[in-house]
C-alpha cells in the first residue's frame, strides 16, 4: 500500500515538475521580448520577478504547512496545484510586464505543492529512508525537466506564450489525477491544531527552534539551494551570450540536466548512502558541487558544458536529500507539515535575494560597465557560498553528537 502511494504522489510530483519545465527554458527569453531584446535588462528583470515569487512563497509556505498539519496533505496539494494551473493560464495571456509579474505572484503563493508532497511522502515512509524518498522527489523534479524543456523549446519557438498555455492545461489535467487517485496521507491521531501563531515564517521557526539541531541543518540546507539557483536564473541568459545557444538548444541541455537529477536523486543516493552514509554524502556533495560551478564558468566552448554536467551526479543532487532526510527524522510526526512550511519559507527567503544577485552579477560583467567581462562571475561566487556550506557542515560534524545530526544510518 505505500509503494502504490508513494507511486502516486511521486506522479504528481512529475506532473507539476513537466509544467514547469515546459515553461522553464521560456520565461527569459519572453522577458526580454517584452524588454525590446536588451539581454542585461532582461537579466534584472528576471531576477526581480524570481524574487517576487519568492517572497510570496517565503510568506504562505509556513500557512500551508500548518494548515496540512491541520486538515491533511491531500486538500492542500488540491488547492495549490489550482492555483498553479490558474498562474500558467494568466502567463500565456500576459500582453506584457505587468500581468506577467502579477501571474508569477500568484504561482508563488500557490507553490505548495513540492512541499505538501515533501510532507505526505514523510508520512507514508519509515524515517531510515526518507533521505532515499526525498531523492525520488528530485528524481521526479528531473524527470520532469527532461521532457519539460525539449517541449517547451520547440513549443516556444512556434509561439512564446504556447508553453505556459501547456503548463496551465497539465496542471487542470493534475488536478483531475490527484482528485480522484490520491488519498490522505496524515491520520486523524497525527493531526494538530492550527494556530495562527505558527503559521508564518517567525513563528513556523520559533516553532521548530525546540530541536537544536535543526537550525544549522537548514542553514547548510538554505545555502546549498542558494549557491544552486545560480545555474537556474542564469543557465538561459549565460549560454545564450557565451555560446550563442538557441531557445532548443538550452532547451537540449535543461533535459540533459534532468537526466543527472534523475540518475543521482532516483538511483545513486540511495547507492551512495548505504556506502558512505549521510554525514559523507552532505560533505562530499558540497565539494563536488563547488568543483561542478567552477567548471560551468570556466569552460570556453558550448560542448563543454556536457563534459561537466555529469558530475554534478555526486554534487548537491545526493547532499540536497540527505539533509532533508536528517531534518524529517529529527521532528514529530504531526510536525512534518511545519517543518516542510519552515524549510520552504527560508529557502524562498534565500530565493528572494539569489535571483537578484545571480542575475545581476551575471548581468553586471557582460556589460560595459564592468571593468573586465566575466560572464562566469556568478558561477564562481556560487562556488564560494557552497565552500561557505561546506565549512559550517565540517564544524558541525566536530561539534556535534552524530545521533543528532549526519547519522551514517
Amino acid at each position: 500500500m505505500r509503494n502504490v502511494r508513494l507511486i502516486l504522489v511521486l506522479a504528481v510530483v512529475y506532473i507539476d515538475m513537466l509544467g514547469v519545465g515546459l515553461a522553464y527554458p521560456i520565461l527569459p527569453k519572453l522577458v526580454q521580448q517584452l524588454q525590446h531584446g536588451d539581454v542585461s535588462r532582461a537579466s534584472y528583470v528576471v531576477g526581480l520577478i524570481a524574487s517576487a515569487f519568492a517572497l510570496m512563497q517565503f510568506f504562505v509556505a509556513p500557512l500551508f504547512g500548518a494548515l496540512s498539519d491541520r486538515y491533511g496533505r491531500r486538500p492542500m496539494l488540491l488547492f495549490s496545484l489550482a492555483g498553479s494551473a490558474l498562474s500558467y493560464l494568466l502567463m500565456a495571456v500576459a500582453p506584457n510586464l505587468i500581468l506577467l509579474a502579477v501571474a508569477r505572484l500568484l504561482a508563488g503563493a500557490m507553490a505548495g505543492s513540492s512541499t505538501t508532497a515533501g510532507a505526505y511522502i514523510a508520512d507514508i515512509t519509515p524515517p531510515e529512508k526518507r533521505a532515499q524518498s526525498f531523492g525520488l522527489i528530485g528524481a521526479m523534479f528531473g524527470l520532469g525537466f527532461i521532457t519539460g524543456p525539449i517541449v517547451g523549446g520547440l513549443l516556444g519557438a512556434i509561439d512564446l506564450h504556447l508553453p505556459f498555455l501547456v503548463a496551465g492545461l497539465l496542471c487542470v489535467a493534475n488536478f483531475a489525477f490527484s482528485y480522484f487517485a490520491l488519498s490522505e496521507s496524515l491520520e486523524p491521531e497525527n493531526r494538530r491544531p492550527f494556530r495562527l501563531s505558527e503559521a508564518n515564517p517567525v513563528g513556523a521557526l520559533r516553532e521548530i527552534g525546540r530541536y537544536s539541531s535543526l537550525y544549522v541543518l537548514m542553514a547548510i540546507f538554505v545555502l546549498g539551494v542558494f549557491a544552486n539557483r545560480v545555474s537556474e536564473m542564469t543557465w538561459v541568459l549565460y549560454t545564450s551570450y557565451r555560446f550563442h545557444w538557441t531557445t532548443f538548444d538550452a532547451g537540449l541541455s535543461l533535459a540533459a540536466v534532468g537526466v543527472i537529477f534523475v540518475v543521482g536523486q532516483g538511483w545513486f543516493v540511495r547507492v551512495l548512502i548505504r556506502w558512505i552514509g549521510e554525514r559523507r554524502a552532505i560533505l562530499l556533495g558540497l565539494v563536488m558541487s563547488a568543483a561542478v560551478c567552477i567548471g560551468y564558468g570556466t569552460i570556453t566552448k558550448g560542448w563543454m558544458m556536457y563534459l561537466v554536467m555529469p558530475f554534478a551526479v555526486v554534487a548537491w543532487t545526493v547532499a540536497q536529500p540527505a539533509v532533508q532526510g536528517v531534518m524529517s527524522r529529527t521532528v514529530a510526526a504531526n510536525e512534518q507539515g511545519l517543518l516542510q512550511g519552515a524549510v520552504s519559507s527560508v529557502t524562498a527567503l534565500s530565493s528572494i535575494f539569489g535571483p537578484v544577485i545571480w542575475t545581476g552579477l551575471f548581468g553586471y560583467f557582460v556589460s560595459a560597465a564592468a571593468p573586465i567581462v566575466v560572464p562566469g562571475a556568478a558561477f564562481y561566487v556560487s562556488a564560494m557560498v557552497f565552500l561557505a556550506a561546506l565549512a559550517l557542515a565540517w564544524r558541525w560534524e566536530h561539534t556535534h553528537p552524530q545521533r543528532e545530526g549526519f547519522s551514517s544510518s
